[in-house]
């Protein structure tokens, strides 16, 4: 079992450390145990709880009305919540939800949130207004080291698993001329975002071509002498050195295939003051609009 410092639950939840010290003397919300020097910490069934009442007061519900409220009686309430999709605290219970499955490792549930989310969202709002903000949560989790390599990996391997799915279920595409190349640099391994451009590109219409994790950048010459791309699509997340990522670019712009960079804001703010023909995409909509271009 995990044990949690206030001020990881003030960055997991979103709500206050002081606010979570009053709810706890005022309410009972929930009872921290003490270290033998006497500082608070908390437990995974703590931390769901206290997502699920996150998730509630998103809803509209009151902290006072729901602190008297069981865990099963707090589940119970969220399973009859019925809002409105439009409304930003959808997202936040989806949200929450999932990083509960992650942490207990259930998978059923899981996959449970995700298509209910698809059903009522769609994969793109899904992944937009969903995933993407539960990877940047459970992030804090990792930060902090609370999220086990072992989870990072159970959620990712859902999440890329739905997103194959949804593609291998569109209509082929019609524009053959216009294909786009879709890699991840060496050394890169995170492609939850590059399946994601992978839909938009493919939902678009347009036919991809994806080579997927570390692709070696000397073989990458070849491939758009035999596919000829109409553009290429890329990623760099992981840290590791600008003059490393500089160089990788300069080399896939050799090639003569425009070329799309997303990926961490710092990199792109370098990538962005190079030559060639580079677009560097600040945000994940973008995408959408590169592919009504063509």
């Amino acid at each position: 079992m995990e044990s949690y410092q206030i001020n990881d639950l003030e960055r997991l939840t979103g709500i206050k450390a002081h606010t979570i010290r009053i709810w706890e003397k005022r309410y009972g919300l929930i009872t921290p145990s003490r270290t033998e020097t006497n500082r608070r910490f908390y437990d995974d069934e703590q931390v769901r709880r206290l997502l699920n009442v996150t998730t509630l007061l998103s809803y509209g519900h009151k902290i006072s009305k729901i602190a008297a409220l069981s865990n099963e009686e707090v589940c119970t309430l969220i399973e009859k919540e019925t809002p409105d999709p439009v409304n930003a605290h959808v997202y936040t219970g989806y949200v929450n939800d999932l990083v509960t499955c992650m942490l207990a490792f259930d998978e059923p549930g899981f996959e449970k949130i995700f298509s209910a989310a698809v059903l009522r969202l769609g994969m793109y709002e899904t992944m937009l207004r969903v995933v993407y903000p539960f990877l940047q949560k459970t992030g804090v989790l990792w930060s902090v080291n609370k999220a086990a390599p072992v989870q990072e990996h159970f959620a990712s391997s859902i999440i890329r698993r739905k997103l194959m799915a949804v593609v291998d279920a569109l209509l082929p595409t019609t524009k053959k001329n216009k294909r786009f190349l879709l890699f991840l640099p060496p050394d890169e391994w995170h492609d939850i975002g590059l399946l994601f451009a992978n839909y938009v590109v493919r939902a678009g219409g347009l036919d991809t071509i994806y080579l997927g994790q570390n692709v070696p950048a000397e073989n990458l010459p070849k491939v758009v002498e035999a596919v000829k791309p109409a553009a290429m699509l890329t990623l760099f997340i992981s840290g590791r050195p600008i003059e490393e990522v500089i160089a990788l670019v300069n080399g896939f712009t050799e090639t003569g295939v425009p070329l799309f960079v997303a990926g961490a804001a710092d990199i792109l703010q370098q990538i962005a003051t190079l030559k060639g023909d580079i677009r560097v995409l600040k945000e994940v909509t973008a995408l959408n609009d590169i592919v009504k271009e063509y």
